[in-house]
């Protein structure tokens, strides 16, 4: 992708063309990775893309959705990933507001992972006075 005008541009285009929606979508100079739920095409859609680009499929993939009020803004945000240091999160994304981070983690890790959330946010936060 370096460089290359036109590219996200050609990478949508198959994907509307098999309509195939992507749920969570994270790009960098180099590479895009995205999710779909719906691989009813991903057969066609990768031969496509694989005339332009290399391509890399993992599949039993979970995404976790965190949601609150200005959550990208809390204070305790950036804490939040150290309790999950031990979870190999594949692919971060901020939603389209400051409400909601999504994680996209392996489907085995899903329980873990949503326990340490839990454990963090309901019973670590608690203060007593």
């Amino acid at each position: 992708m370096l460089l290359a005008h036109g590219f996200l541009k050609k990478v949508f285009e198959i994907f509307e063309k098999y309509e195939t929606s992507i749920d969570m979508i994270t790009t960098s100079e180099i590479a895009v990775s995205l999710t779909i739920d719906n691989t009813t095409h991903l057969e066609p859609i990768t031969e496509e893309l694989e005339k332009f680009a290399t391509v890399e499929i993992d599949d039993y993939m979970s995404i976790i959705c965190l949601v609150g009020n200005q959550i990208i803004y809390h204070p305790d945000t950036p804490e939040l990933f150290q309790v999950l240091q031990d979870v190999n999160v594949r692919m971060i994304a901020y939603g389209g507001s400051n409400n909601n981070i999504s994680l996209l983690v392996n489907t085995s890790d899903k329980l873990e992972t949503l326990k340490k959330l839990q454990r963090y946010v309901f019973e670590e936060s608690v203060v007593v006075h």
